[in-house]
């Protein structure tokens, strides 16, 4: 995969399909990486995907903590500028749609439209944030694996088939980048900002999603006029994993209603 060397960081990203394709970028969630959207890549092999370890997570270099919310947009947008992309359809789950917020609103010269997955414009709260932090810091990320399985996948978590790839891909995390960008996601708070946004937008929840429930999804949504909300049933937090035709349909549907397909 090929690396992206901005002045402070070196950045894994990976550049896919052809190069006049209609452009889509993929943002992760914390304590995962690019692959997550492997499943995407091979659904939509007509568009120029980019996608990227974000700061502190899989390839890409990994700073001391705590990150800024800012830093994460930045990086985001210094690798789509450097390769030239415009008018993107951005996609980001969980943190990564956090980081899509912030960027839509600073550069909407990159971002045509929007797709929040199982996100919200806060996600939780600062206390809690600190506290699993508190936690990795003292027993290692190990120690937070139980409680996020849990809330990525709901009831019935230990037997989801998802499940042993993504806790095997959260494990190889370092913890100094899940700490840094827990950090960022706890000092965040988009409700006013997003709420200036005119653009296309999808927003995608799952019905066992214990992290952004769909309410708080629809919530996000609704801040955004003209917004369209879709719940994928059956699954939890990363539905591009667990249901991945499913997700691939909705996302299709979207692309092809705004004509970037």
């Amino acid at each position: 995969m090929p690396a992206v060397f901005l002045p402070d960081l070196r950045v894994n990203a990976r550049l896919d399909g052809p190069q006049d394709g209609p452009p889509l970028v993929f943002l992760h969630a914390l304590g995962t990486d690019l692959t997550l959207f492997d499943p995407l890549v091979e659904a939509f092999p007509r568009h120029r995907i980019l996608r990227l370890d974000l700061r502190g997570h899989g390839a890409s270099d990994v700073p001391d903590p705590p990150y800024a919310m800012g830093a994460l947009i930045r990086d985001a947008e210094r690798v789509i500028d450097h390769f030239g992309l415009r008018d993107t359809v951005l996609l980001g789950v969980s943190l990564g749609g956090l980081i899509a917020q912030g960027l839509a609103v600073k550069r909407l010269d990159l971002v045509r439209a929007l797709v929040l997955s199982n996100t919200a414009a806060r996600i939780g709260l600062g206390r809690q944030w600190e506290d699993r932090i508190k936690t990795v810091l003292e027993d290692g990320l190990a120690a937070q694996i139980e409680p996020t399985m849990a809330r990525w996948f709901g009831r019935g978590w230990q037997n989801n088939p998802a499940m042993p790839a993504l806790r095997a891909r959260m494990l190889a995390t370092d913890p100094k980048g899940w700490i840094g960008c827990a950090s960022a996601i706890a000092g965040t708070d988009f409700y006013e900002t997003t709420a200036t946004l005119r653009l296309p937008t999808l927003a995608i929840a799952g019905g066992n999603d214990g992290s952004t429930p769909p309410d708080l999804v629809r919530e996000t949504a609704d801040l955004i006029p003209g917004s369209t909300f879709a719940l994928i049933q059956r699954a939890g937090h990363l539905p591009m994993a667990e249901r991945p035709a499913e997700y691939a349909a909705v996302l299709d549907a979207f692309l092809t209603r705004i004509g970037h397909g």
